[in-house]
């Protein structure tokens, strides 16, 4: 995964108030497997940005016909 991925967490994080599923875009690569992930709201507004790690993303593609 790299800068500006796309990404799904694979799992919850409760204390974090987010959950498996939701997407977010790779804002900044702490390490090769440490990402800050930016969250937004469907309105685009960033409602938090987390780091976490590789294990608990998913990185996911654009349709391709």
């Amino acid at each position: 995964m790299k800068l500006l991925d796309v990404v799904a967490l694979t799992q919850n994080s409760p204390d974090l108030d987010l959950y498996k599923g939701q997407v977010g875009t790779i804002v900044e690569v702490h390490e090769p497997t440490v990402f800050k992930v930016d969250f937004v709201d469907p309105c685009s507004k960033t409602y938090t940005v987390e780091t976490l790690g590789a294990n608990q993303l998913m990185q996911l593609y654009p349709f391709q016909p």
